[in-house]
Parts: C-alpha cells; sequence; structure tokens
C-alpha cells in the first residue's frame, strides 16, 4: 500500500525536470573539461547541443547518463526526475542512445532482427544463453515496422549501407520504448540519402512525443521539431534558447571563431563558410 510519504515523492517527481544540472563541473588531470551552471530537460522536450570539436559536447551527454560525475558539491549537481542520487538501472531504461561510434561495433554476421531484439538484453545480437520468446521479436519487428525499414529484418546486416545500418541501431534502441532518445553525431560518414533518413526517423520519434537529444556540429542535422539549442564553446554552454534566436550568422561566426553564414528554409538551417 502506498504511504502517504511515497505519494509525496511520486507527484514531486512527476513535477520536476526529466534533468536539472546546477553548478556542475568535471575535472580531468587538474583541467576543467565542462563547467555547467544551470541547465533543465522537461519531460517530453528536445534539445540540440551544438558547438566545435572538443567543446564538451559527449561529456554533457555522459553527465545525463551517469558515465561521468562532476565535483562533489553538498547540493547534487545533477538530478534525475527530481532525484539526487537515481538508480542507473531507471536511467538506462528511460533513455535510448545511437551515435556514429556505435556504428564500428556492427562487425558480426547477423540478421537485422537478431541486432534489433538483442537491445532488449543489452547485446549485440540475442544472447547466446537466453530465453528469446516470440513476443520479443515482435517488439523488434514493431520498431523496425515504425521506421519504416521491416523488410530489412531479415537481411544480414553486414550486407547493408551505412544509412540503413544508422537506421537498424535506432530501432534497436526504440524496441526498448525509452522516452528519450540521445542522437550523438548521428549523421557522422552518411551521405545525403542516409542523412535524409536519419533524419526523417529523428522528426519521427520527436512526433510520438519522445524527448530527442541531439549533439552535432552542424546545424543542418537540426530537424524542425527542435526548437532549443544549448551552444557549447570552451568547455562552457556559450548560449541556450531558441534556435530562431542563436542559429544566426553572427553567432555562428562567434561559436566557431571562423566567418560564417547561415540560411534558413521552412525550418532547417544550413551553414557554410564566407571567404
Amino acid at each position: 500500500m502506498e504511504t502517504n510519504e511515497t505519494s509525496a515523492k511520486t507527484e514531486r517527481e512527476k513535477r520536476a525536470p526529466l534533468f536539472q544540472i546546477r553548478d556542475a563541473s568535471v575535472v580531468r588531470g587538474g583541467k576543467t573539461i565542462l563547467h555547467v551552471r544551470d541547465f533543465s530537460l522537461d519531460e517530453g522536450e528536445h534539445v540540440a547541443l551544438l558547438g566545435p570539436n572538443g567543446a564538451g559536447k559527449s561529456t554533457f551527454i555522459q553527465l545525463l547518463t551517469r558515465e561521468v560525475f562532476p565535483l562533489w558539491r553538498e547540493e547534487p549537481p545533477v538530478r534525475f526526475r527530481g532525484q539526487e542520487r537515481p538508480q542507473l538501472a531507471d536511467i538506462k531504461r528511460t533513455l535510448g542512445i545511437v551515435s556514429s561510434t556505435m556504428h564500428d561495433q556492427v562487425r558480426v554476421h547477423l540478421p537485422v532482427i537478431d541486432i534489433v531484439t538483442g537491445g532488449l538484453f543489452g547485446t549485440l545480437g540475442v544472447p547466446l544463453r537466453g530465453d528469446v520468446s516470440d513476443q520479443d521479436r515482435a517488439l523488434a519487428m514493431d520498431a523496425l515496422d515504425r521506421l519504416g525499414i521491416a523488410e530489412l529484418a531479415p537481411r544480414d546486416v553486414m550486407t547493408l549501407s551505412t544509412g540503413q545500418v544508422r537506421r537498424v541501431l535506432v530501432a534497436r534502441e526504440l524496441v526498448r520504448d525509452p522516452q528519450v532518445l540521445i542522437f550523438d553525431e548521428p549523421c557522422t560518414g552518411l551521405d545525403p540519402e542516409g542523412m535524409y533518413h536519419v533524419r526523417k526517423t529523428m522528426g519521427t520519434l520527436a512526433a510520438e512525443g519522445r524527448s530527442v537529444v541531439l549533439v552535432t556540429h552542424y546545424p543542418e542535422d537540426i530537424i524542425p521539431e527542435i526548437d532549443r539549442v544549448l551552444l557549447i564553446k570552451d568547455a562552457e554552454v556559450f548560449a541556450d534558447g531558441a534556435k530562431a534566436d542563436l542559429l544566426t550568422s553572427e553567432v555562428m561566426t562567434d561559436l566557431f571563431g571562423v566567418p560564417l553564414v547561415v540560411g534558413e528554409s521552412s525550418g532547417w538551417y544550413s551553414l557554410r563558410g564566407s571567404y
């Protein structure tokens, strides 16, 4: 039976942001590689992290996933749904992560359906000793179907194009029904067709009400559904606001330190050098 104290705690967690960061510093070798003064992300909210290489974008994501920890403070700097010390298992259930580096791990001859089903077990492919049910495979087929790639299910993953594999990895995360999808440089190494489909996939997931968190170097990756942009430079949050205000030639030139020109069309932004 739920006590009044437990009920009150549940209500507080429902009202709290999905993630909240206050005065968090990540230090390596005596050097601060990221400092975040004030950040919060609400349930269902979308955000893009934009900035140059080495700025601290990946470290920011690792703060959320608890792969790295900030300096200790009496008031815990990172909270998850209002919790000061959440269970790692709760965070993992909530998050799905897709990155170009994950692609490098796909070096096995397995059918796509096995790759996606493995997402339920945290393995690349189905576990050797595990009870994989018809329901598990049905969930995997549903994830593939929702991304429009159900026909790839029987294919050897090693025979797919780079863009197809990237979408299969999204399905592998989607099979667990996460509330948040983190895309870390998802279009790296893709041709225009692959970029189109990955960006379309992000839009599909955003439309389902999931939070989409995008890490990228390029405004072109920021889908129209993402309105909020977090700019990171020199291990600090440079700016945080609406993309219409921040994706300008002046701001991008300041962010990347070279003359740049920003264009916009139907909610999509592009970036080119000014020589």
